[in-house]
């Protein structure tokens, strides 16, 4: 298979595509054919260039941290678990999130996502329940904050005051557990999600958990917590 990359030296430097040969096995996830490129002695592209290693981020590799998140043929996606025998055709294209400052090759900055929640407080403080609603509460705190949700939102981008389906799960997660907290909770979600979201839903498309974000959206817009 031919591996397409887009590649960054660094941040505002001109992006350009490099082309690999893979002929490894299929059972590899794409977090694997990056590995396979990456360790070997000389790295060369199809036409015998030598470049360097691609550069990418990963911690688990099993789908609990979200840091390999990226773009794998044209849909948002963790490389460690997109698999080369769920490719359709022979090749694979691979770039980075289109929505976040570029750091290197595929690493990208997406810090703003955990500042999105500074600027509007969403933490518990205090654990004084308005809901034991348990069961969505689990579903809603497993968000990785990967950005692929913000990747393929029609209505998100950097620098706006919407911030996203991550940042609406959060705010449900708060207002369900600090009732004092709700009111306030609420009308930053309004301001910063409830007003902008077109309910397109392809959050839930991507996302690598399964967190059912439209139920998050019908018991905050219904206003249950306030």
């Amino acid at each position: 298979m031919k591996v397409k990359v887009l590649r960054q030296l660094y941040p505002g430097s001109e992006p350009y595509w490099e082309e690999f040969d893979y002929d490894g096995p299929s059972e590899n996830s794409i977090a694997g054919v990056i590995d396979y490129i990456n360790f070997r002695d000389d790295i060369v592209t199809s036409d015998g260039k030598k470049t360097t290693r691609i550069g990418w981020e990963c911690a688990c590799l099993q789908g609990m941290c979200g840091a390999c998140a990226m773009v794998i043929n044209g849909i948002p996606s963790l490389a460690c678990e997109t698999f080369v025998r769920d490719i359709e055709g022979d090749e694979i294209e691979i770039r980075p999130l289109r929505k976040f400052p570029v750091v290197h090759d595929l690493l990208t900055d997406r810090t703003c996502i955990q500042e999105s929640l500074k600027k509007a407080s969403i933490y518990i403080e205090k654990y004084d329940p308005a809901s034991e609603d348990h069961e969505h509460q689990y579903l809603a705190a497993k968000c990785l904050k990967c950005g692929l949700c913000l990747e393929v939102c029609p209505n998100y981008s950097t620098g706006r005051k919407f911030y996203g389906a991550a940042f609406a799960n959060d705010c449900y997660l708060v207002s369900s557990r600090n009732k004092d907290k709700s009111k306030e909770i609420q009308k930053e979600y309004g301001k910063h999600f409830g007003n902008a979201c077109s309910k397109s839903m392809s959050c839930m498309d991507v996302c690598p958990v399964g967190i059912p974000t439209l139920a998050t959206i019908g018991k905050l817009n219904r206003g249950k917590f306030k």
